[in-house]
């Protein structure tokens, strides 16, 4: 195993299994390696908290209905979602996080709280 920092190329003081001399020299080494991603995945993580965010402003009680055109006034953008429930019925929940959305007819939608994920 090398004692030279990955990032900077110094000795490394310490434990046998270190891989860097310092916090700094980590950081800067685990951003240089996870740039590519970052910015793409920054972006879908910023919707998918605003999304959520909207949800849990137009549904306080937990249980509710509201339309299409609010939710796209409010700014939510429904390609984005993290994941989907199907009931037995075949009916489709998008989630996002704990917040969710069912499609209902008339360009209506029921917003719940999967309870579960509150635990």
């Amino acid at each position: 195993m090398s004692n030279s920092c990955l990032e900077c190329n110094d000795p490394i003081k310490g434990r046998a299994d270190k891989k860097f001399c310092s916090d700094t020299c980590r950081n800067a080494y685990n951003n240089k390696f996870n740039k590519d991603t970052t910015n793409y995945m920054r972006k879908v993580n910023r919707v998918l908290r605003k999304n959520r965010l909207i949800l849990t402003r137009l549904n306080p009680k937990g249980k509710s209905k509201t339309t299409r055109k609010t939710l796209l006034e409010n700014g939510f953008e429904f390609e984005y979602y993290t994941n989907t429930y199907t009931t037995k019925a075949g009916k489709i929940y998008y989630f996002c996080y704990e917040q969710g959305l069912l499609p209902l007819e008339n360009d209506f939608y029921a917003l719940v709280v999967r309870q579960e994920y509150n635990n």
